[in-house]
């Protein structure tokens, strides 16, 4: 880097931290450090700010300590949402317009569908690393398999990651496909791993990685960049005690049960409107997978609560190792000058274990004991399904991999210097917003270039405004914002949103909902507002042909 864009960089950040550039200025007058945490595959109610009964007290505290963001967005499955958030641009300009291991005949060799986080971005982590910050990275990363696409290779000084979709949480490395993902991959920085520790636990070996990374280059008076990508509580369901056993008995009442209590809670804890109609559970073409609880034998109900049971767990362990980062920041004195972020990926997610492609029935799957007293121990390979997930749903409809509210609304939570307290944020927003606030808060400006060659802009919005309360919405009334995944469309304008939830889980056909009266998508008014579906169908086909969506099938 030369000495005058250095200099550049230092001017400009001085400059923000001076408040001369629209910011607000840090507590310390340093450039804060950043800890952004990611859940994998959580329901927009399973914390306990949002509505859950699963005990998350260090994550509440920081929803009490910041921001609560209720109308926050992402992709309906991993690995685009993780483009968009390290990019702060569109997934199908980031690489990721479909899931590598998901990329159908008409995607591949496609522009955007690299499979990959391509040289077309630059990512959150490069960016921050040339403007001052130290880097590291620990857990899921999702984003490329080769060497030039490891998160060492994309910015990031330090890191341990594993690179599937999912996998075991114990030593044994198991991964979650009998289809080319039988043995999950490990690297850290640029070296892949032949095994891990054999006391390994995902959830608490990432943390101990971090906390570490951080001790390593403590008192240099650089700030950090911290990324915690949680695998929990994706499957399959893996978690020691006491967590193991802490929810004995709490699910015995089955799936439908728990959507109702989270869906009075959420309404209770003003996350949505009193009157505000609850989905269905119900529908004749969504949910024919779905048993009514009481049809369920004993035993099947007894092996659909052991599964909910583990996953509550599973949520509780995550928040406890969170805990233990914030405990860690607060006794080197650096958690008042750290931004913390915290959301999920997606939705909950609605597969039985037997879902994924080439496991049913497959002599690699036969290996697992899915028995009622091994879910959640080694050698154990269970996803808790449908039923569940749309309960983890809350007062939302669906599930991951539909772009209905249940798979694309995340919670998400920020805390820290300049960030008033206590608040929540109604304005809705998207995953792309992420990488350009974190860019505004630390004062480091997107490049139009890297390393020689011009980057796609960032299209995400800073929620700097919203943060400090000095403004009320991130997107005007008029803008539009939206997204595609494997034929499932939306597009967003104001309150109001069009979307088509493609098969199975829907018909492809497009529905008009106002989201600010009915969160859970249950009052069609595609006929009442003929005009308003046809200018957001008309904006979504505008935002397909300018990133390049490639559907399938059609």
């Amino acid at each position: 880097m030369r000495k005058t864009d250095q200099a550049f960089r230092y001017l400009i950040a001085a400059l923000t931290a001076l408040g001369l550039l629209g910011m607000t200025p840090v507590v310390s007058g340093k450039q804060p450090n950043i800890l952004l945490v990611m859940a994998d595959d959580m329901g927009w109610t399973d914390i306990g700010s949002f509505g859950s009964e699963i005990d998350t007290p260090n994550l509440d505290a920081l929803a009490q300590q910041g921001v609560k963001f209720t109308d926050f967005h992402v992709s309906v499955s991993c690995s685009p949402t993780r483009s968009m958030l390290l990019s702060g641009t569109d997934n199908h300009l980031a690489g990721l317009g479909n899931m590598g291991e998901m990329l159908t005949p008409e995607q591949q060799g496609k522009p955007g569908y690299e499979g990959y986080l391509n040289d077309r971005v630059v990512s959150l982590a490069e960016v921050l690393r040339d403007g001052g910050y130290h880097t590291y990275m620990a857990g899921k990363w999702h984003l490329g398999h080769e060497p030039e696409n490891f998160p060492h290779a994309r910015g990031f000084d330090k890191s341990f990651s594993m690179l599937f979709g999912g996998a075991s949480y114990w030593s044994d490395m198991f991964g979650m496909m009998a289809v080319h993902e039988e043995v999950a991959e490990y690297v850290q920085d640029d070296k892949r791993l032949k095994e891990l520790p054999g006391d390994f636990h995902a959830t608490r070996n990432y943390t101990d990685f971090l906390i570490d990374s951080i001790s390593e280059n403590r008192g240099d008076g650089k700030p950090f960049f911290a990324y915690l990508a949680f695998t929990a509580p994706h499957d399959p369901m893996h978690v020691p005690q006491p967590w193991l056993g802490k929810y004995r008995g709490n699910y015995d009442a089955g799936y439908e049960v728990l959507k109702a209590r989270r869906s009075a809670a959420a309404r209770q804890k003003g996350l949505i409107p009193d009157k505000a109609p609850m989905p269905q559970r119900y529908h004749p073409e969504l949910y024919e997978w779905v048993t009514a609880w009481d049809s369920l034998s004993e035993e099947q109900q007894a092996i659909e609560a052991r599964g909910m049971e583990v996953y509550a767990g599973m949520v509780d362990n995550m928040d406890y190792h969170f805990g233990r980062v914030v405990r860690f920041l607060k006794y080197i004195g650096e958690y008042d000058n750290t931004i913390v972020i915290f959301l999920s990926d997606n939705g909950p997610n609605p597969w039985y274990s037997e879902d994924y492609p080439g496991n049913r029935g497959s002599k690699w799957f036969a290996q697992f004991d899915n028995s009622i007293d091994n879910i959640g121990h080694p050698m154990s390979h269970y996803a808790y399904g449908m039923g569940w997930g749309s309960a983890s749903a809350g007062p939302l409809d669906l599930f991951k991999m539909t772009v209905a509210e249940g798979g694309i609304r995340s919670p998400m939570l920020i805390a820290g210097p300049g960030i008033e307290a206590g608040r929540q944020v109604d304005a809705f927003s998207y995953v792309w917003d992420v990488m350009p606030t974190i860019l505004d808060l630390a004062g480091v400006a997107h490049p139009d270039k890297y390393q020689g060659k011009p980057v796609e802009r960032m299209r995400g919005k800073s929620l700097q405004g919203v943060l400090t309360g000095s403004k009320r919405l991130v997107y005007d009334a008029d803008e539009f914002v939206g997204g595609e995944m494997q034929n499932g469309k939306w597009m967003r304008q104001g309150d109001f949103k069009a979307v088509s939830v493609a098969p199975p889980y829907g018909t492809g056909t497009w529905h008009l909902y106002n989201l600010a009266e009915d969160p859970g998508e249950t009052h069609d008014l595609a006929k009442k507002h003929p005009d308003t579906l046809k200018k957001l169908q008309t904006a979504w086909d505008n935002y397909a042909d300018d990133v390049g969506v490639v559907l399938t099938g059609q």
